[in-house]
């Protein structure tokens, strides 16, 4: 579960008249939508708000908080969350969403995640980028108090590739903004009482603060100057916004609709780190297939059984020691490899999870892989090839090996130190150069620190992987599941099952060398 914390508009993000606003699809209200969507979430969410709209909050189900200026919302915000068991997602009550990016957010393995845009370039009146004269470097820059406005928001965040460096507000200064957090704040329970002890001490500041300063800021102000990483996320293909009138709600509405969700969540559906063949031979159809099994019903283990069913059943062709066979045992075994990459994809797109699915398609993988080696091995008998068993061993063995290295670098990297914590700066500090000084030289340390032989050749074929050939190279020479069962397929339908055996054995031994002195180095390192 996760505990939700809603925020009633404030400031000049407050909804002109009622907050409650008409016209949006499945709901009469934004709150009533925004609830409906939240509450397999949290079906008792908190919502803070000020007590001049609260009455048009209640009659939802959870608590109403009524607050009357903005220390009050901070303090509010700090008993809320401050003893929470469970992760946190706190939102903007006046969210227009859709539901599959509130999943990619609630779904993130960092600490803090928020939601943001970066502030579009200033350009001329053809489209064309303008080139600001004298552009002071960023190392020079001074800290300032935003004053641009991106969607409704002060510009007073500065976020890198991958988190928030630096928040402002009306009394702290951020270097050089860029960039504004849109609202959705996912949080790790763990940070919980930082953001609690972090947020009373900013409500005693809130004399010091603006009617412009947007809570949701004031929250991740309070994570970075703590020290904790907050990560970002930009809406990608995805819909949200914030409405703060009827006009703005219907021409959200109107503008979501132009959005294809479904696709979105077929997309997310497909593993991003797949391999060459997965990628290209399989993934381009099978998220399809996929759909089409969610939507009558099947589960993510009827499926796997289904590709447990094609292995056996390809295991069965070789075994019978005849081209046609052979053919029908390659076209087999790739089908049982695509609806192996189904299973998992429609687990993710039907949310279907489960100890029992993880435990078959991790067991019967491997199943499917060494009963094929018998069909082989038994094919080969049948044909009169001679005694392929011991190739066949080998190549069992070897894949063996492979796979128990495989768990156990990953239950060693599990034990692996946490990195150190990130600098911090006390809230009653304006300007956030101290701030930026200290992730320099943080910066610096760990530069230094990787240094040696190991840690530049790690840092080298990092860069090297930026090029697409090498990125593919690199993808394949590890032998993955997709590249092994296309290397049977096409070995198998081609040759006979001894050069099938030879390729397993030879391109298996080159990824083992491989990713045994890949993890030497990163051992050493």
């Amino acid at each position: 579960m996760t505990r939700v914390v809603l925020l009633g508009p404030t400031g000049p993000n407050s909804p002109e008249g009622h907050p409650l606003l008409t016209a949006l699809p499945g709901s009469p209200t934004v709150i009533g939508r925004l609830h409906g969507q939240l509450a397999s979430l949290d079906p008792n969410p908190i919502t803070i708000v000020r007590a001049e709209i609260a009455d048009q909050y209640e009659g939802y189900s959870g608590t109403v908080v009524r607050t009357e200026d903005l220390a009050a919302d901070l303090r509010a915000i700090a008993d809320a969350v401050e003893d929470a068991t469970e992760n946190l997602l706190i939102m903007p009550a006046n969210s227009v969403i859709h539901d599959e990016l509130i999943y990619q957010i609630t779904k993130s393995k960092r600490g803090a995640l928020a939601l943001v845009a970066k502030e579009p370039r200033p350009v001329d009146e053809n489209g064309e980028p303008l080139v600001e004269e004298e552009v002071v470097p960023i190392e020079e820059a001074l800290p300032e108090i935003g004053d641009h406005v991106h969607e409704g928001l002060p510009v007073r965040a500065r976020i890198s590739k991958s988190r928030v460096v630096s928040v402002g507000s009306a009394y702290h200064a951020v270097t050089r903004p860029n960039a504004v957090l849109l609202g959705p704040l996912y949080l790790h329970h763990k940070h919980a009482p930082t953001l609690a002890e972090a947020a009373r001490e900013l409500a005693g500041m809130a004399h010091l603060l603006g009617p412009e300063d947007d809570l949701v800021q004031l929250l991740v102000l309070c994570l970075v100057r703590r020290g904790v990483s907050v990560g970002i996320r930009g809406r990608r293909d995805l819909f949200y916004q914030r409405v703060t009138s009827q006009e703005s709600a219907d021409e959200a509405v109107a503008a979501m609709a132009e959005y294809d969700e479904d696709r979105s969540r077929l997309n997310n559906a497909v593993k991003g780190a797949d391999g060459f063949f997965t990628t290209f031979f399989v993934s381009t159809y099978s998220r399809f297939i996929a759909r089409w099994a969610a939507r009558r019903g099947l589960t993510p283990n009827q499926v796997t059984l289904f590709s447990i069913f094609l292995g056996v059943a390809s295991a069965t062709c070789f075994a019978t020691g005849t081209r046609a066979g052979a053919i029908a045992g390659a076209v087999l075994i790739y089908f049982a490899f695509v609806f192996d990459c189904v299973d998992g994809q429609l687990a993710r797109y039907a949310r279907k999870f489960g100890v029992l699915g993880a435990w078959l398609d991790a067991t019967f993988d491997r199943f499917k892989e060494y009963v094929v080696f018998a069909g082989l091995a038994i094919g080969a008998a049948v044909a009169g090839l001679g005694d392929v068993w011991t190739l066949a061993l080998a190549a069992l063995a070897l894949q063996s090996v492979r796979h128990l290295l495989d768990f156990s670098f990953g239950a060693a990297n599990r034990r692996k130190p946490s990195a150190p914590p990130r600098p911090g700066l006390a809230l009653s500090v304006s300007p956030d150069t101290e701030l930026r000084a200290a992730l320099e030289q943080r910066r610096a340390a760990k530069q230094e620190e990787n240094a040696g032989v190991a840690r530049t050749l790690l840092r080298m074929w990092a860069k090297a992987g930026r090029f697409r050939a090498i990125y593919w190279a690199r993808k394949m020479v590890v032998f993955p599941i997709g590249e092994r069962f296309a290397a049977i397929a096409i070995t198998a339908a081609l040759f006979d099952p001894r050069v099938t055996f030879i390729t397993l054995l030879i391109w298996g031994s080159v990824a083992l060398v491989y990713t045994l002195t890949g993890r030497l180095v990163r051992s050493l390192a």
